[in-house]
């Protein structure tokens, strides 16, 4: 069973970046009077009691021996990724802001792995890397006109961060608690962060039907069955293996807006996709399971 959960593991972390990629297009389908970030903070929310009622369904939540530290930190970097991710896109524009928070994710989860847990990067993992922010880049650069502003990139920096943090420290968290039960309390604190958010905003558009059934799918699939599964994945793959595989994230999110909003793709647009299918596969067909050991842990007293 455990050798079949570690060839399943990549899959997961996959399948919850498919997830991932539908967010942009379902939140082209919220009332125009939506703003980003309130919807952020509104998945969140609805995400959160999503997993705390699943939590209670399949047994309860035991909070005996909890690391408090951990999870307040992996809590804040969620919080934090949803409106510096957000105002990085909407000052610097789509493709940079895009580009430089999942492009950077990668490689500064590598770095923290490498200097917290003195786990080196193999050089398959060096090649994935590389193979699929370039994917990225082409993938997005080319939609619009290119506009560097230092603040946005700056943010996206940020959001970028907040991810690579959040996987490093969720991969110690779920080695020691089953995962549905680590993403529904993490959620849950990362609601209860951004939930001002809830009232310097707008919310009137949750009223209409298209306004709370994206919020529904929004925070239902996008993020509680999502994150569930790439916690379940992290059981059994490195931190920077899995932030790497969520670069299949822009990679739906490009198909998606093909298939369902009409865009059209370029040749460079369609290298890129190549990129990333090419960088993904490697990863895939040597996927690093070896995480699951003592020493690749991080450890937060709390």
């Amino acid at each position: 069973m455990r050798a079949l959960n570690e060839r399943l593991a990549p899959f997961l972390i996959i399948f919850a970046a498919v997830l991932w990629g539908t967010t942009g297009t379902a939140q082209t389908f919220a009332p125009e009077t939506a703003h980003p970030v309130a919807i952020g903070a509104a998945r969140l929310a609805v995400g959160g009691v999503f997993l705390l009622l699943l939590v209670f369904l399949t047994g309860g939540l035991s909070l005996k021996n909890w690391p408090v530290q951990s999870t307040f930190l992996a809590a804040l970097s969620m919080a934090l990724f949803q409106p510096l991710f957000f105002t990085a896109v909407n000052v610097t524009g789509v493709a940079i802001g895009t580009v430089v928070a999942i492009g950077s994710a990668p490689v500064l989860s590598g770095f923290l792995e490498w200097l917290f847990l003195k786990r080196r990067p193999s050089r398959i993992w060096w090649s994935s890397t590389f193979l699929s922010i370039l994917g990225c880049l082409m993938l997005f650069l080319n939609k619009d006109s290119v506009v560097v502003d230092p603040v946005g990139v700056l943010m996206a920096l940020g959001a970028g961060l907040s991810f690579a943090v959040y996987a490093i420290v969720s991969r110690d968290l779920v080695g020691k608690f089953p995962s549905l039960s680590i993403v529904a309390v993490v959620f849950t604190l990362s609601a209860v962060f951004l939930a001002p958010f809830l009232f310097v905003f707008d919310m009137s558009w949750m009223a209409e039907v298209r306004g709370w059934s994206i919020v529904l799918y929004l925070g239902v699939m996008t993020t509680g069955v999502a994150y569930f599964l790439f916690g379940k994945g992290l059981t059994f793959v490195s931190s920077s293996t899995a932030v790497t595989l969520a670069l299949a994230e822009p990679l739906t999110a490009a198909l998606f807006g093909v298939f369902l909003l009409g865009e059209n793709l370029n040749a460079t647009s369609l290298i890129g996709m190549v990129l990333l299918m090419v960088g993904i596969g490697l990863l895939i067909g040597r996927s690093e399971t070896k995480g699951t050991d003592s020493s690749a842990r991080l450890s937060f007293k709390g």
